[in-house]
Protein backbone atom coordinates (compact mmCIF):
# COMPACT_ATOMS: atom_id res chain seq x y z
CA UNK A 1 0.00 0.00 0.00
CA UNK A 2 1.19 3.65 -1.09
CA UNK A 3 1.21 5.80 2.22
CA UNK A 4 -0.71 8.74 2.17
CA UNK A 5 1.29 11.82 1.82
CA UNK A 6 0.21 14.92 4.40
CA UNK A 7 2.72 17.84 5.58
CA UNK A 8 2.10 19.33 9.25
CA UNK A 9 3.34 22.58 10.87
CA UNK A 10 3.85 22.45 14.32
CA UNK A 11 3.76 25.40 16.35
CA UNK A 12 6.72 25.60 18.79
CA UNK A 13 5.27 25.21 22.30
CA UNK A 14 1.61 24.53 21.28
CA UNK A 15 -0.27 20.79 21.44
CA UNK A 16 -0.06 19.46 18.14
CA UNK A 17 -2.80 16.86 17.30
CA UNK A 18 -4.11 14.95 14.85
CA UNK A 19 -7.16 12.58 14.37
CA UNK A 20 -7.05 10.77 10.94
CA UNK A 21 -9.68 8.22 9.68
CA UNK A 22 -8.77 5.52 7.54
CA UNK A 23 -11.30 4.84 4.76
CA UNK A 24 -10.91 1.89 1.99
CA UNK A 25 -12.14 2.22 -1.84
CA UNK A 26 -14.89 0.15 -1.33
CA UNK A 27 -18.76 2.10 -1.91
CA UNK A 28 -21.37 2.09 0.92
CA UNK A 29 -25.10 3.03 0.16
CA UNK A 30 -28.26 3.88 2.51
CA UNK A 31 -30.98 4.83 0.56
CA UNK A 32 -32.91 7.86 2.01
CA UNK A 33 -36.13 7.97 3.51
CA UNK A 34 -36.36 12.03 4.38
CA UNK A 35 -34.74 15.40 4.66
CA UNK A 36 -35.28 18.33 7.40
CA UNK A 37 -35.96 21.70 5.97
CA UNK A 38 -33.74 23.12 9.16
CA UNK A 39 -30.01 24.07 10.75
CA UNK A 40 -28.46 21.51 10.86
CA UNK A 41 -30.08 19.46 8.07
CA UNK A 42 -30.66 16.03 9.34
CA UNK A 43 -31.09 12.99 6.80
CA UNK A 44 -33.43 9.97 7.64
CA UNK A 45 -32.04 6.33 5.84
CA UNK A 46 -34.66 3.82 5.38
CA UNK A 47 -32.47 1.51 7.49
CA UNK A 48 -29.33 1.22 9.54
CA UNK A 49 -26.33 2.64 7.40
CA UNK A 50 -23.21 2.08 9.84
CA UNK A 51 -21.81 5.85 8.92
CA UNK A 52 -19.25 6.37 11.93
CA UNK A 53 -19.40 10.18 13.35
CA UNK A 54 -16.96 12.55 11.54
CA UNK A 55 -16.70 10.62 8.69
CA UNK A 56 -17.18 11.89 5.41
CA UNK A 57 -20.38 11.67 2.82
CA UNK A 58 -21.89 12.36 -0.57
CA UNK A 59 -25.44 12.48 -1.15
CA UNK A 60 -27.06 11.95 -4.38
CA UNK A 61 -29.92 11.39 -6.32
CA UNK A 62 -32.67 13.41 -4.04
CA UNK A 63 -35.66 14.74 -5.67
CA UNK A 64 -37.43 17.86 -4.59
CA UNK A 65 -34.31 19.69 -2.00
CA UNK A 66 -31.73 19.12 -5.16
CA UNK A 67 -29.61 21.59 -3.74
CA UNK A 68 -28.40 19.30 -1.10
CA UNK A 69 -26.46 16.59 -3.82
CA UNK A 70 -23.41 16.33 -3.77
CA UNK A 71 -22.17 17.17 -7.58
CA UNK A 72 -18.11 16.83 -7.98
CA UNK A 73 -16.98 13.29 -6.73
CA UNK A 74 -15.26 15.37 -4.68
CA UNK A 75 -17.59 16.94 -2.68
CA UNK A 76 -18.25 15.42 0.78
CA UNK A 77 -20.12 16.40 3.78
CA UNK A 78 -18.84 15.64 7.36
CA UNK A 79 -21.47 14.02 9.36
CA UNK A 80 -21.44 15.88 13.04
CA UNK A 81 -23.81 13.55 14.41
CA UNK A 82 -25.97 9.98 14.30
CA UNK A 83 -28.32 7.47 14.82
CA UNK A 84 -28.56 4.09 13.56
CA UNK A 85 -30.96 5.50 10.81
CA UNK A 86 -29.69 9.28 10.52
CA UNK A 87 -27.07 11.33 10.19
CA UNK A 88 -26.50 15.19 10.79
CA UNK A 89 -25.11 17.62 9.32
CA UNK A 90 -24.20 20.81 10.55
CA UNK A 91 -22.29 22.47 7.58
CA UNK A 92 -25.81 22.54 5.85
CA UNK A 93 -28.67 24.88 6.53
CA UNK A 94 -31.64 23.10 4.79
CA UNK A 95 -33.97 25.79 5.79
CA UNK A 96 -33.83 27.42 2.53
CA UNK A 97 -33.96 24.37 0.22
CA UNK A 98 -36.70 22.88 -1.62
CA UNK A 99 -38.74 19.90 0.92
CA UNK A 100 -37.64 16.86 0.26
CA UNK A 101 -39.90 14.49 -2.13
CA UNK A 102 -38.39 11.00 -3.08
CA UNK A 103 -35.16 9.12 -3.56
CA UNK A 104 -31.59 9.58 -2.52
CA UNK A 105 -28.73 7.96 -1.32
CA UNK A 106 -25.88 8.65 1.40
CA UNK A 107 -22.54 7.23 0.26
CA UNK A 108 -19.65 6.40 1.81
CA UNK A 109 -16.32 4.67 2.22
CA UNK A 110 -16.02 1.65 3.89
CA UNK A 111 -13.99 1.89 7.12
CA UNK A 112 -10.77 -0.09 7.54
CA UNK A 113 -11.22 -2.22 10.63
CA UNK A 114 -8.12 -1.31 12.90
CA UNK A 115 -8.87 -3.31 16.37
CA UNK A 116 -5.89 -4.79 17.44
CA UNK A 117 -4.03 -2.31 15.75
CA UNK A 118 -0.85 -0.77 16.92
CA UNK A 119 1.46 2.32 15.46
CA UNK A 120 4.40 3.98 15.49
CA UNK A 121 5.57 7.66 14.09
CA UNK A 122 9.37 8.80 14.22
CA UNK A 123 10.55 12.29 13.19
CA UNK A 124 13.45 13.36 11.23
CA UNK A 125 15.50 16.00 10.17
CA UNK A 126 16.34 14.56 7.09
CA UNK A 127 15.19 10.99 5.60
CA UNK A 128 19.28 10.20 5.89
CA UNK A 129 19.34 11.09 9.57
CA UNK A 130 20.29 8.98 12.58
CA UNK A 131 18.59 10.93 15.02
CA UNK A 132 15.29 10.64 16.11
CA UNK A 133 13.91 14.48 16.89
CA UNK A 134 10.14 12.97 18.14
CA UNK A 135 9.15 8.59 18.61
CA UNK A 136 5.12 8.56 18.94
CA UNK A 137 3.55 5.13 19.57
CA UNK A 138 0.63 3.52 20.58
CA UNK A 139 2.59 2.37 23.70
CA UNK A 140 3.74 5.63 24.82
CA UNK A 141 0.23 7.53 24.24
CA UNK A 142 1.67 9.41 21.15
CA UNK A 143 -0.40 7.30 19.02
CA UNK A 144 -4.28 6.16 20.18
CA UNK A 145 -6.38 3.91 17.86
CA UNK A 146 -9.91 3.97 18.61
CA UNK A 147 -11.65 0.96 16.83
CA UNK A 148 -15.05 1.76 17.59
CA UNK A 149 -15.19 5.62 16.28
CA UNK A 150 -11.95 4.17 13.53
CA UNK A 151 -10.09 6.69 14.36
CA UNK A 152 -6.25 7.10 15.03
CA UNK A 153 -5.35 9.93 17.12
CA UNK A 154 -1.80 11.73 16.95
CA UNK A 155 -0.74 14.00 19.66
CA UNK A 156 2.95 15.78 20.41
CA UNK A 157 2.35 17.62 23.81
CA UNK A 158 2.87 21.61 23.94
CA UNK A 159 6.62 20.89 26.39
CA UNK A 160 7.94 18.08 23.93
CA UNK A 161 7.45 21.03 20.77
CA UNK A 162 8.52 23.50 22.71
CA UNK A 163 12.32 21.43 22.58
CA UNK A 164 11.62 21.51 18.86
CA UNK A 165 14.37 23.69 17.25
CA UNK A 166 14.65 22.48 13.66
CA UNK A 167 13.39 24.06 10.95
CA UNK A 168 12.44 21.40 8.60
CA UNK A 169 11.92 17.71 9.28
CA UNK A 170 10.74 14.85 7.27
CA UNK A 171 8.34 11.85 9.46
CA UNK A 172 6.30 8.62 8.53
CA UNK A 173 3.66 6.50 10.35
CA UNK A 174 3.77 2.62 10.17
CA UNK A 175 0.58 0.78 11.72
CA UNK A 176 1.06 -3.10 12.12
CA UNK A 177 -2.17 -5.06 11.94
CA UNK A 178 -2.96 -8.04 14.41
CA UNK A 179 -0.92 -10.32 12.39
CA UNK A 180 2.16 -8.53 12.61
CA UNK A 181 2.09 -7.29 9.21
CA UNK A 182 3.25 -3.59 8.79
CA UNK A 183 1.44 -0.76 6.71
CA UNK A 184 2.50 2.05 5.95
CA UNK A 185 0.39 4.62 6.33
CA UNK A 186 1.12 8.48 6.82
CA UNK A 187 4.33 10.52 5.19
CA UNK A 188 5.74 13.88 5.23
CA UNK A 189 7.25 16.59 5.48
CA UNK A 190 6.62 18.72 8.75
CA UNK A 191 7.44 22.72 9.08
CA UNK A 192 8.10 24.45 12.57
CA UNK A 193 6.84 27.93 13.23
CA UNK A 194 9.11 29.21 16.00
CA UNK A 195 7.14 30.10 19.16
CA UNK A 196 6.61 34.50 19.46
CA UNK A 197 5.01 33.94 23.51
CA UNK A 198 7.40 32.14 25.63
Amino acid sequence: MEPAKISYKIYQGSTFQEVLRWESETKQYAPISGITNAAPCVVTTSSAHGVPLNWRVRITGVNGMKDINTISEDAYYLVTGKTSTTVTLNQVNSAGYGAYTSGGTVEYNTPIPITGYTAQMQIRETLESTTVLHEMTTANGGIIIDPVNYTISLKITSAVTGTFNFDAAVYSCELTDNQGNVIPFLSGNISLVKEVTR
